[in-house]
């Protein structure tokens, strides 16, 4: 596949094999809390979101923020994707030094620190970046062509989300025009991405909604291309989109994310994915008749689209993340102190972040132990 040996994708696998004494063991052994990751399940995803693309003229380029894993990024590309998409300069640097030689950086990179990396970067990988303002290019333009190197650009397109990138489709073409024929840059297409939009539970209105939205997108480029100016690529769409915007004529690239672990959220926008992710936890205090105490809190787990849920007990209420390290669960089974239960987040991205490693398993028992290599890299 595209950017990735098979023998690098399994290297980290089988370093792990030789060097963890946890690989075999069942995982409710496991200290708690633990992040796990049903390696089945997943590869399952992988596979489905993969052939969705497989004989579209969209292409699959996967978000590596939901997971920062190496690993994971590699079974992404084996299983057919164009390259990857992150969401920081350091996360892109983790991808390239790990052999992954096609990067998207889906935001803007500014500061000169920053902006000497980037450009130093481009000269190991084929590199893009976000751009929505004519500082960024010029300041990209400059290091690159002292460095002799080229990154490439995508202009961003606010389509709706009310964060970065341009509010008109005038814009965008001026700023086109401008960087033409900068030295140590090359315009590479536009980036939009309807992320106000995605967690619309009603999936017909979702559709309709992120269509019109991403048909702006789409509008810009054909005013961009009545102009004479080429456009090779329009990249964005999410897990949640995937089969609306992603299969609207003049969208090439898909920065589906989440699809690969799932969480509480995005399995009520996309069933059909499966949850691989889940957080290994212990009841630690049992204070009063139908009250729990978990071993995680906000430290441990993504929050921000609501509670998590207990894989095993569905119809049990969790009110809210008490504390930092703690979640506390009303109505509760007679769970024993110490029992082990799988905590399943409402954020798969943000969760992933906290963690250092995912424990892989199947049919209940460990088998391989992976890095979260761009685990904290926020710069």
């Amino acid at each position: 596949m595209a950017g990735v040996s098979r023998s690098a994708a399994t290297s980290s696998s089988q370093e792990s094999h030789t060097q963890d004494a946890r690989i075999g063991r069942a995982i409710e052994e496991l200290d708690t809390p633990t992040l796990l990751l049903d390696r089945a399940a997943s590869d399952r995803n992988l596979a489905k979101m993969a052939g969705f693309f497989r004989d579209r003229s969209a292409k699959l380029r996967p978000h590596f923020k939901n997971h920062k894993c190496v690993t994971l990024a590699k079974r992404q590309m084996l299983a057919g994707a164009v390259g990857m998409t992150c969401a920081k300069l350091g996360e892109a640097e983790v991808l390239v030094e790990n052999g992954i030689s096609d990067v998207l950086i889906a935001n803007q990179v500014v500061g000169s620190a920053k902006v000497e990396r980037l450009v130093q970067l481009a000269k190991r990988a084929r590199i893009s970046v976000a751009v929505d303002h004519m500082d960024q290019v010029e300041a990209i333009s400059r290091a690159a062509a002292t460095a002799r190197s080229v990154v490439r650009l995508l202009i961003e397109v606010d389509i709706g989300m009310g964060r970065c990138g341009l509010p008109s489709s005038e814009a965008v073409l001026d700023l086109a025009r401008k960087l033409q024929g900068m030295p140590g840059v090359e315009f590479g297409g536009l980036q939009a991405y309807e992320g106000h939009l995605v967690n619309v539970v009603d999936r017909e209105q979702r559709r309709i909604l992120s269509r019109a939205a991403m048909g702006l997108a789409v509008e810009t480029r054909q005013l961009i291309e009545r102009a004479g100016i080429p456009v090779s690529c329009i990249s964005g769409c999410s897990s949640a989109t995937y089969d609306s915007t992603g299969i609207l004529d003049g969208v090439d690239e898909i920065q589906a994310g989440t699809y690969a672990t799932m969480d509480r959220q995005y399995v009520r926008l996309t069933p059909e994915f499966e949850i691989a992710l889940s957080i290994l936890v212990r009841v630690i205090s049992r204070p009063s008749l139908g009250k729990a105490v978990l071993d995680v809190g906000v430290k441990g787990a993504g929050a921000e689209f609501g509670v998590p849920a207990i894989r095993e007990y569905p119809d049990v209420v969790i009110p809210f993340f008490l504390a930092e390290e703690h979640v506390v669960v009303n109505q509760t089974p007679e769970w024993l102190i110490g029992q082990p239960l799988h905590l399943i987040p409402s954020h798969a991205c943000t969760t992933c972040n906290l963690y250092r490693e995912i424990v892989a398993h199947e049919d209940g028992v460990v088998v391989d132990i992976w890095p979260i290599e761009a685990s904290g890299r926020l710069a």
